[in-house]
């Protein structure tokens, strides 16, 4: 395994350009899965509550820190604002519950996870109505949470901050008013849907991006009852073709050429097999004919499957970032 990269985030911290993600894990699978992620090497963690399996990973944690096996110094563990205390005090709240389950003092990086929020209904992360609505509160006002996320930092529950699912309009509204910096943007991304503006107005800014479903998002297609068109990432021609002059997996070809574009990303798998070979990225480089022919994949915004529609009624919410 060669030598890993990281990404710069401000304030001179950062973060490991390659993570574990966590979402849609039982708390037996994340259990096993964390387990296997350490020994792999990982050692940025990608977590929310809206997983719902942040005491799973929290108690993975502590056995390996309480054992000696990775000092905290060495972890980055990111959590994330629920669209249900997207508003002010959510902040403080979600995140103490959330720190309390990963049995941490603080999380590296907290994000707003959508633009949008849901409705606080008692202890409900996705509440709903009769018609299998989810309710929304459509007074969200980012730059009030903002301010309270700026007080994460201030009560060093937060190292740094940013925001996951902002659309550019959303991100400048923010940094027009932002105290601390936006650290980070988490979005989906991958070879078909490559957000090359976005990520270029990120830059501009000096926000580091994370690339979510950096394999094809195959999850979110199951999840939405959508049709694949197109060859899955795994199957492609030309990722394939690319593999074998590298003699490397489609999966780690995907992931290379994200990382190669100074982004971050976060595969998530309960294979110990996959992990350990998605982390294992570092001992080649794409070169600029791989790359050239790797952004001919892009398909725009055709390319994007996780567009919420499995949330019911967030298209009407007037911060609905697509």
């Amino acid at each position: 395994m060669g030598s890993k990269i990281d990404i710069e985030l401000t304030a001179g911290r950062k973060m490991p350009a390659l993570g574990f993600g966590t979402w849609h894990a039982s708390e037996e699978e994340i259990t096993k899965a964390m387990e296997e992620a350490l020994e792999a090497g990982y050692r940025h963690i990608d977590c929310a509550p809206v997983y719902l399996n942040e005491a799973a990973i929290g108690r993975v944690l502590k056995r390996w820190m309480d054992a000696g096996r990775v000092t905290r110094e060495e972890l980055f563990i990111v959590t994330k604002l629920p669209p249900t205390g997207n508003r002010p005090g959510g902040p403080e709240k979600f995140l103490k519950k959330s720190l309390k389950d990963l049995q941490l003092e603080y999380v590296d990086l907290y994000l707003v996870h959508t633009p949008f929020a849901f409705e606080e209904v008692g202890d409900e992360l996705h509440p709903t109505d009769e018609e299998g609505n989810f309710r929304m509160d459509n007074s969200t006002d980012h730059i009030k949470v903002w301010a309270d996320m700026e007080a994460e930092v201030a009560a060093g529950r937060a190292k740094a901050i940013g925001l996951s699912n902002f659309n550019i309009k959303q991100i400048k509204r923010v940094l027009d008013h932002a105290k601390v910096p936006v650290a980070n943007l988490q979005i989906e991304l991958h070879a078909y849907f490559q957000q090359n503006d976005l990520v270029k107005f990120c830059k501009s800014k000096g926000i580091a991006v994370t690339a979510y479903s950096p394999l094809g998002s195959r999850g979110f297609v199951k999840l939405m009852g959508k049709t694949e068109v197109i060859p899955t990432i795994m199957d492609n021609s030309t990722i394939l073709r690319i593999s074998e002059k590298h003699e490397k997996t489609p999966a780690q070809i995907a992931l290379r050429f994200i990382i190669q574009r100074g982004i971050a990303a976060i595969p998530k798998s309960t294979n110990g097999d996959r992990m350990r070979k998605n982390i294992d990225i570092f001992d080649f480089e794409l070169d600029e004919d791989d790359m050239e022919a790797l952004r001919a994949l892009d398909q725009s915004s055709n390319g994007r499957v996780c567009d919420f529609s499995f949330i019911k009624g967030a298209c009407s919410h007037p911060e609905f970032p697509f």
